[in-house]
């Protein structure tokens, strides 16, 4: 009896002990800041950083650079934080040099805006070349002849590059230098403001393709005389 009381008297004691110990588990889950509106209201608002910042910085000390590149010294990283914090800025890890973390103090927000200016002026500054494609025949009139080189003039002006092909039909293959008469013929009314960057090439033994752009030398030119 006293055998069987003495492990009951266990039992009772192991289920309180478990019960206490998982009633604590849950309240421990139950605070995790994440769940906490309060915190996550303050995420939101933070900017999403491409670099490693403030707390996440996963080093004890870190040689700090302050907001003017001014060198501050080693300190903790609970130092370095307190220092961006009077400064209403942030803790941002810069670089690693032989295991040692260099980290500047800096408004990280604007840091970004700024990046994402530059980034959009390099952007427009890049030209992007379009192809266009002016189609001819060999016993094409004047006329004709006359409205696709205004066509292409539009083009040419637009920054593109025009890729010129004369197409050959059943015999025509066989005279290809009438090809050629229409394409120098073509470029004479455009050369004032082209160059040819690939001389006209037989493709197919069908096309004769000639490839032009502008000539931004003679574009210049032109506009000097204009003025």
């Amino acid at each position: 009896m006293l055998g069987l009381a003495t492990h009951k008297d266990f039992l009772s004691c192991s289920l309180e002990k478990w019960s206490k110990s998982t009633f604590l588990f849950i309240f421990k889950e139950e605070v995790i800041p994440k769940d906490n509106s309060n915190f996550a209201n303050s995420q939101s608002r933070r900017p999403k950083s491409e670099h490693v910042i403030n707390n996440e910085i996963p080093y004890k000390k870190v040689f700090v650079l302050g907001p003017e590149n001014e060198k501050i010294g080693v300190l903790t990283k609970e130092e370095a934080l307190e220092q961006a914090k009077e400064n209403k800025m942030d803790l941002v890890l810069i670089s690693i040099e032989n295991n040692k973390p260099i980290a500047r103090i800096m408004d990280y927000g604007k840091f970004k805006y700024d990046k994402k200016k530059k980034q959009k002026i390099i952007k427009e500054k890049q030209s992007v070349t379009i192809n266009r494609e002016i189609r001819l025949t060999p016993l094409i009139g004047q006329h004709d002849l006359e409205t696709k080189a205004k066509k292409a003039r539009e083009f040419i002006h637009d920054g593109n590059r025009v890729k010129v092909s004369v197409k050959f039909r059943g015999r025509e293959r066989s005279r290809t230098e009438l090809g050629e008469e229409i394409l120098n013929k073509f470029f004479v009314l455009v050369e004032d403001i082209a160059k040819i960057t690939k001389e006209a090439t037989l493709v197919n033994d069908r096309f004769l393709d000639m490839y032009i752009e502008k000539d931004k030398k003679k574009v210049g030119n032109s506009n000097n005389k204009d003025n």
